[in-house]
């Protein structure tokens, strides 16, 4: 029996037994008290400092392995369904005297050169939430902070008041501790509920719950360019400075109650040609979102402002073939000076992005556009005509022409790394060849009133901007009641046709083209779907 404690003692202290050496750690052992428990080992090794020689920090280590030997044998509880932001209820903090002498002890945090410190810090030692290894290491400032906000809750908002910071970076904070496990989070809000389950297993089970939320914001009616399809030359009442930036708190508190990061794309018109942009642009940082912009090709100087305030996450423009069409529809002299704008990102080191409206008349334009910009761009990608607004007065390509240029444009879109898949119904093209599915338009199929919402400059809100939408108007209720009202759930619901479709979680085709085809968005199908019978009740399976 005596043996038998000795040798768990030798189990649990391994690396102070490694430390101390042999001989040293059969002295310690022979003055064990034959009642003693591993628990009181750290303070028999201080009781022992003077009678043998130790280094000074091996109670220390001690304790931090007895503390992680404990957390390792001890099973994790099973995780309670969070309604707030909560410490990790396997969380120990130790404070121990002396840095660096986690890399003493054998864990997946390895071993490095740096010697044992005297200093006042505070170890961490958990279960990780989604591996349940044991984690330790030792605390920052940043874990602290995040830690004391969460512990005492604190507003991030007041947090950043006090820290003289923005509240970006407190959420930063928060998203770094609960990607380490030590703060755990309910799950994003913005989920699929109403799908089968032979439509939400397998590979499909990544797109039910979007962990990012866009607000697309038509910030003006402004604009440089009269596109021939433009979907809305509306004379809609500019937005006040105050108003811009309440909306920018809206849309903080719910991202905040839905537990998702919010992303702020910028639009218009020109959303530079918004006379308090830059202003805005700042307080969308402030708060910690994303910002992205969508425009048209402009001064770099006002590039670069943006560029002092935080690089967007990308800028896109957009071009609708090769020069002689394109200038047909944007104007003389676009082609040319989105080609040196698009350098001039290139030299800024911004992710630059160009969209097309795919119509009748540019159909045979696209993979061309697709070589000259191949090395210009970091992703191109196009959208369907939706015959709304001014665009009425082009045509959508033919279904069966459609088919085979997004059939040709998949397999090329294969080997060019810059050529992206947006349009849903190239996922029927990725189950007939046995693939995965892709996220499809927005990351999640058709986002409208999902993942996804546009706000224009009255404070109007629509489910898509590609045709008329209308869900709510922020100004006179909050973006959470807008999100959870009728109209939202029917739009994001989708058409009852294809609620049955095996590929309903990355698809449903698109909303605005059933729209511009006189059809009805809640209960027809996207007119140009191909996909067969056979696939569209599932019997095929999910690849």
């Amino acid at each position: 029996m005596y043996n038998s404690r000795l040798d768990n003692y030798q189990r649990i202290f391994s690396n102070c037994r490694r430390t101390l050496g042999k001989k040293t750690w059969g002295r310690v052992l022979a003055a064990l008290d034959e009642h003693s428990e591993p628990q009181s080992f750290p303070d028999t090794l201080s009781s022992l400092k003077s009678a043998v020689d130790l280094p000074d920090y091996i109670a220390d280590l001690a304790r931090l392995e007895w503390i992680y030997h404990r957390t390792k044998e001890g099973k994790a509880p099973p995780y309670p369904q969070l309604e707030a932001i909560t410490v990790n209820p396997t969380l120990t903090l130790a404070p121990v005297s002396w840095k660096n002498i986690v890399p003493l002890i054998e864990t997946d945090t390895g071993k490095d050169s740096r010697v044992p410190e005297s200093a006042e810090v505070q170890i961490m030692i958990w279960h990780h939430p989604k591996t349940d290894k044991v984690q330790i290491r030792e605390a920052g400032d940043i874990d602290l902070l995040a830690l004391k906000i969460i512990i005492d809750q604190i507003d991030p908002r007041e947090a950043a008041a006090v820290g003289r910071v923005n509240v970006g970076n407190i959420h930063t904070a928060l998203d770094r501790a609960i990607a380490q496990g030590i703060l755990l989070s309910p799950g994003s809000r913005i989920q699929r509920t109403s799908l089968s389950s032979f439509q939400t297993s397998g590979t499909l089970k990544p797109f039910l719950t979007a962990d990012s939320f866009t607000l697309q914001w038509h910030i003006t009616q402004a604009c440089d360019l009269h596109c021939k399809h433009c979907y809305d030359r509306s004379d809609r009442a500019p937005m006040s400075y105050d108003t811009a930036f309440a909306i920018l708190d809206d849309f903080y508190d719910f991202c905040r109650q839905m537990h998702v990061k919010g992303q702020v794309t910028f639009t218009g018109g020109n959303p530079m040609l918004y006379p308090h942009f830059f202003d805005v642009y700042q307080a969308a940082f402030d708060r910690g979102f994303g910002m992205a912009i969508l425009g048209n090709p402009t001064p770099i100087g006002q590039v670069e402002r943006l560029l002092n305030i935080e690089k967007p996450l990308y800028f896109q423009i957009s071009l609708e073939g090769l020069a002689e069409h394109n200038d047909y529809i944007r104007g003389d002299g676009h082609f040319q000076r989105s080609l040196a704008f698009l350098d001039q990102l290139k030299q800024l080191d911004i992710f630059t992005m160009v969209m097309l409206t795919l119509s009748r008349n540019n159909l045979n334009e696209v993979l061309p556009l697709c070589n000259l910009l191949k090395d210009r761009v970091d992703s191109f990608t196009f959208n369907r005509l939706s015959t709304v607004g001014e665009g009425a007065q082009l045509m959508m390509p033919l279904k069966e022409d459609f088919e085979s240029f997004i059939k040709k444009y998949e397999e090329v879109a294969g080997d060019s790394p810059m050529m992206g898949l947006k349009d849903n119904l190239i996922n029927i093209i990725r189950m007939e060849k046995g693939l995965e599915p892709f996220g499809g338009c927005t990351g999640y199929g058709c986002g409208a009133a999902f993942n996804f919402v546009a706000l224009l400059p009255d404070g109007e809100m629509h489910a898509c901007r590609k045709f008329p939408s209308p869900i709510g108007n922020i100004l006179q209720t909050p973006l959470m009641s807008i999100y959870h009202s009728n109209i939202a759930r029917k739009y994001r619901s989708g058409s009852k046709a294809c609620r049955d479709c095996s590929l309903a979680a990355v698809c449903r085709g698109c909303l605005a083209i059933t729209y511009s085809q006189g059809l009805d968005v809640f209960k027809d199908r996207d007119p140009f779907c191909f996909i067969s019978e056979e696939l569209f009740v599932g019997k095929a399976g999910h690849p």
